[in-house]
């Protein structure tokens, strides 16, 4: 099922957006029964209210959806996709209280807003329709929802229906769909290919490592994304504890993330090169399984001192960064759950990101405020370079001391991205609860913001 906006229809019922302040202004004009019905309903204007309104015959006439003020907005996003929830099931049409860029969000968080997970359990089926508002492009919209379920449902799926070659299967049918290439380097081919670090985090598992790599476009500027694709993590010998190991069939959302980003790309036909770079493991532990004190070389020739088997992403990441910087893109954009440390700084909400390129910040900060995907700059700080360089390799895959993990695991993945142009982004991916616009699990960040800054990013 895709995310559409309703066809116009002249059933569909008026839906006036109502600010608290702004309600006793839009009752003054409204009849005597309307103003009654809506007292006698207790509705306020409120977050999350809604108000159906009969006509003289009884039938429907209109509804109504809390907007509450400006400062309750501030604190949580997609409002009005609360208030559709309180609505019946029916078509819709925004008849007034958004305009502009307001309008084109709230349109957007209705729409992914009706996305729930149905793989295993059969959902009651809840149609609530939107028309698409006037002005809004339409299309565009369409593309973020439906990348924003992709993302989701990948997520979601848990690791026994969500492994390497899963992963694999969903990048082949979305290439399928938008006419892309994919090829992929898989098991011992990791080896021949130059592939070390991806073949050796992955080689414990009875799923074989993969390299997925996707490619659209023939003309434009070159765009490299690289998604960590880490199915599950049991942290290998360095184990997790059970309530850590609990989400990590989420440790495959920057693979997720990035897919989302790439069908939002060639659904609009965005004039680039595009290449989708996933390295696909499942860390698993066996006798074969890397240890701690192993020393890896990499495709670029570093070597790396294995202080932690769970700090895997960035093994598999850099082989993968590696590839990409080969190929002289003109920007990469790396996309992981990759360090605990990045939750501790900024939450689950915000999605971080590090780049040196001062233009490619403010044009990412701008571009997540204007479509809801809030993102927040950290530091590649070259003073913490150190703490990367252990002596007896030219890196540390885990530093000890256990300050600024996010900045010294993409530090590390810096190295590998050399002189190109790079963006990287360590995203939570996941919600612990149900929030307007989306539902408690897997959900994309820093993919609508990317999308968002590209013409800026890449003089589009």
């Amino acid at each position: 099922m895709t995310p559409r906006f309703a066809a116009a229809d002249s059933r569909a019922l008026p839906l006036h957006v109502i600010e608290q302040l702004a309600l006793e202004d839009w009752l003054a004009p409204q009849t005597d029964a309307v103003q009654r019905w809506v007292e006698a309903n207790g509705f306020t204007g409120a977050q999350a209210q809604a108000l159906v309104i009969p006509g003289p015959d009884g039938a429907p006439a209109m509804a109504l959806a809390g907007y509450g003020d400006a400062a309750q907005r501030a604190r949580r996003r997609f409002v009005l996709a609360g208030a559709a929830k309180a609505l019946p099931q029916g078509t819709y049409r925004i008849a007034s209280g958004l305009a502009g860029q307001v309008l084109e969000t709230e349109a957007l968080g209705w729409l992914i807003g009706g996305y729930g997970f149905g793989r295993y359990r059969k959902r009651a089926a809840e149609a609530r329709n939107l028309i698409a508002p006037e002005g809004v492009d339409a299309a565009r919209i369409e593309a973020m929802a439906a990348a924003e379920w992709l993302t989701r449902d990948l997520i979601n799926t848990p690791a026994a229906d969500m492994g390497p070659e899963e992963l694999e299967t969903a990048a082949r049918t979305l290439a399928e769909t938008f006419g892309a290439s994919l090829e992929t380097v898989e098991g011992d081919d990791l080896l021949a290919r130059n592939f070390p670090m991806i073949h050796t985090v992955g080689r414990a598992s009875t799923r074989a490592p993969r390299l997925i790599d996707m490619r659209w476009g023939t003309a434009g500027p070159k765009l490299t994304l690289v998604g960590k694709g880490v199915c599950f993590d049991t942290g290998g010998l360095d184990i997790k504890p059970a309530s850590s190991m609990a989400l990590m069939k989420k440790d495959m959302g920057g693979a997720a993330t990035v897919l989302g980003l790439a069908r939002m790309i060639m659904a609009l036909g965005l004039p680039v090169q595009l290449r989708v770079l996933i390295p696909a493991v499942e860390n698993a532990i066996a006798g074969n399984a890397f240890r701690p004190g192993d020393i890896l070389t990499s495709r670029k020739g570093l070597t790396v001192e294995i202080n932690n088997t769970d700090a895997e992403g960035r093994l598999v990441l850099a082989d993968a960064l590696a590839l990409a910087e080969e190929g002289a893109p003109d920007l990469i954009v790396s996309m992981a759950t990759l360090t605990g440390a990045a939750r501790v700084a900024v939450g689950g909400d915000l999605a971080p990101y590090f780049t040196d390129d001062e233009d490619a910040a403010q044009a990412l900060a701008a571009a997540g405020a204007r479509v809801a995907d809030p993102v927040w700059r950290l530091p590649f700080h070259d003073p913490y370079e150190l703490t990367i360089e252990p002596g007896v390799a030219d890196l540390d895959n885990a530093p000890s001391g256990g300050m600024a993990g996010a900045i010294t695991a993409a530090l590390f993945l810096r190295r590998f991205a050399g002189d190109a142009r790079y963006i990287h982004f360590d995203i939570y991916a996941w919600s612990a609860a149900d929030a307007p616009g989306r539902t408690k699990g897997g959900f994309g960040q820093g993919a609508r913001a990317v999308l968002e800054a590209l013409p800026a990013l890449l003089k589009l």
